[in-house]
C-alpha cells in the first residue's frame, strides 16, 4: 500500500519483534494494542489506518506486534511470555526504533504491559495513556468476578477460542455495536484477526489477562497518566478505568460518550483529541494540508453477491491479486493511494488525466481476473492530513463512482472542463443530485 512505512524487527534474545515507524513528529508515541494487530494488514481496516494516520499527525509514531502476533515471531500456545518478558519486548523496540522516553497509548489488554513497563521502567515512560483499561477482571475477596466476566475461566477462554474457531466474524459485533450491521467492516476485522493471532494463542493471552492482577503496582506509577473509557464499553465496564485512575497518583479521568470497545470505531476522534491534547498541550493536531488534486474512487460492483457466489477461498484470493493489481496501476500512473475500504480505493492524481488513464486501466485489468470495477473521477480542492482526505470533493467523488455502473468510469463536468483538447472522450450521463452534496451535477462516462 502507498506510503504504508516498512516494517522493521527488533530482538529480544532469539525472538524477533515486528514493528513500524509512522510520521516524524515533535515527540514518540508508542502504541501497545492488544492480541489482534498485524502491523501490515491493519491498513487494510480503512477505520484503523485513519487512526494511526491521525495520531501520527502530532506524534512519531511507533506500533508493533507482540510477540506470537501478526509478523513478530510465533510461541507455542501454551507459551505465552510473562508480562515481564512483554516489558523486555516493548524496551528491545523502542531502543530498535531510537525512541528514550516516549509517550505511551495503550489499548485495553495492552494496558497491563504500558502499566508495568511505567512502575518498573518509569526512564522509558515519558506519559502513559490508558484507553479501556482494566488493572485485573477476575474473582479476589475483594473483587467479585460475577460483577464482571463471570467467574469461570475456562469457560470464558473456551467461548473465545470457539468465535475464532468459526472465522471470527461474530466477535465483531459485541465489541463495536455501532457496527453491528456493516458487513464490510466485519469482515476486514475477521480477517485481521484471523492473521494476527492463532486461536490457541489467542486463549492463552485471554487466560493470562483474565488471571493477572497488577493493582498493588499502581501507586507506584509516577509519570503522568490519563485514563479514557467509554460509558457504556460492553466489554470492559467503565468502573474498572475508575479504579485504576484512582490507584496511580494524580491519573486523570475522561469519561467518554459511546458504546463501543473499540477506539477506532464511534466517536474516535474525540479520542485521538484527548491523547494529543494530553501528550502536546493542545488539540491543534496536524492542521490538514489545503491540497488541490484530482480524487479517484474505485469498487468492487456486486461484491457482496459475488463473495457469496465464491465462497471465502476464492473470493479472499481474487480480491488480493485485485488489491495487486490496482496499486500497480495507482504506482504506474504516479498516483497516491489514501485509503482502502474493503474492496475499495481512494487515491489522487495531481492531473486528471492520469487519474481517467489509471481508472480505464483499473477496470480492464480487473475484468481479466473476472471483476467488476466502477470508477468515479473529481477534481478539486480538499483537507489532506496524514493520508486521510476529507471535505466535500471526496463527497463528491465517492457519489460520482456509487452512480457509475460495472466496468464505467465516471467523472464531473469539472474533470471533463479540464481535459477539453486532452483526446480523452467523454459521453454525456445526465444531470444527478449527489446525496448529502448541493446543487445538481453534469457526469459524463470516460470512453476513449
Amino acid at each position: 500500500m502507498a506510503d504504508v512505512p516498512a516494517t522493521r524487527f527488533a530482538r529480544n534474545g532469539d525472538a524477533h519483534l515486528a514493528y513500524q515507524v509512522i510520521g516524524d513528529g515533535p515527540i514518540d508515541l508508542l502504541l501497545i494494542d492488544d492480541w489482534v494487530h498485524h502491523v501490515e494488514l491493519i491498513w487494510e481496516v480503512a477505520e484503523y489506518a485513519r487512526f494511526l494516520r491521525q495520531l501520527s499527525g502530532f506524534a512519531r509514531l511507533i506500533h508493533f506486534d507482540r510477540r506470537g502476533t501478526g509478523l513478530s515471531d510465533p510461541v507455542p500456545p501454551d507459551g505465552v511470555p510473562d508480562l515481564e518478558t512483554q516489558v523486555a519486548d516493548v524496551i528491545a523496540i523502542l531502543d530498535a526504533a531510537g525512541s528514550e522516553r516516549p509517550a505511551i497509548f495503550a489499548i485495553q489488554v495492552g494496558s497491563l504491559i504500558a502499566m508495568l513497563l511505567a512502575a518498573t521502567h518509569p526512564e522509558r515512560c515519558r506519559q502513559l495513556v490508558l484507553y479501556a483499561p482494566s488493572a485485573m477482571s477476575m474473582e479476589a475477596p475483594d473483587f467479585p468476578a460475577q460483577d464482571v466476566l463471570g467467574n469461570n475461566v475456562d469457560v470464558i477462554v473456551d467461548t473465545m477460542v470457539r468465535e475464532m474457531e468459526n472465522g471470527a466474524e461474530g466477535m465483531v459485533p459485541g465489541l463495536a455495536p455501532s457496527r453491528a450491521n456493516d458487513a464490510r467492516f466485519i469482515a476486514s476485522i475477521a480477517r485481521m484477526t484471523r492473521s494476527a493471532v492463532r486461536p490457541g494463542t489467542m486463549g492463552h493471552f485471554f487466560r493470562q489477562s483474565l488471571l493477572t492482577d497488577l493493582r498493588d503496582i499502581l501507586p507506584t506509577i509516577d509519570v503522568p497518566t490519563l485514563v479514557l473509557h467509554r460509558k457504556g464499553d460492553p466489554i470492559i465496564p467503565i468502573f474498572l478505568g475508575r479504579q485504576i485512575a484512582a490507584l496511580i497518583p494524580g491519573a486523570t479521568m475522561r469519561e467518554l460518550e459511546g458504546g463501543d470497545h473499540f477506539p477506532i470505531t464511534g466517536d474516535s476522534d474525540a479520542i485521538v483529541a484527548e491523547i494529543e491534547e494530553f501528550v502536546t498541550g493542545t488539540r491543534t493536531g496536524a492542521e490538514p494540508d489545503r491540497v488541490l488534486a484530482t480524487l479517484l474512487f474505485t469498487d468492487i460492483v456486486d461484491s457482496t453477491r459475488t463473495a457469496a457466489d465464491l465462497g471465502d477461498q476464492r473470493w479472499h484470493a481474487l480480491l488480493d491479486e485485485h488489491r495487486i493489481l490496482v496499486r500497480r496501476d495507482i504506482e504506474r500512473f504516479r498516483g497516491r493511494e489514501l485509503a482502502t475500504t474493503g474492496d475499495g480505493f481512494l487515491a489522487s492524481f495531481d492531473g486528471p488525466a492520469r487519474a481517467i488513464r489509471c481508472a480505464q486501466a483499473i477496470v480492464r485489468a480487473a475484468a481479466d481476473v473476472g471483476v467488476a470495477v466502477r470508477a468515479g473521477v473529481h477534481a478539486g480542492e480538499f483537507d489532506l492530513r496524514a493520508n486521510d482526505a476529507s471535505g466535500l470533493t471526496v463527497h463528491i467523488a465517492s457519489r460520482v463512482a456509487g452512480l457509475a455502473g460495472a466496468g464505467e468510469v465516471f467523472a464531473s463536468s469539472t474533470v471533463k472542463d479540464l481535459l477539453a483538447g486532452s483526446g480523452i472522450v467523454f459521453e454525456p450521463r445526465g444531470e444527478h443530485e449527489l446525496k448529502g452534496v448541493p446543487d445538481t451535477w453534469r457526469l459524463f462516462a470516460a470512453t476513449g
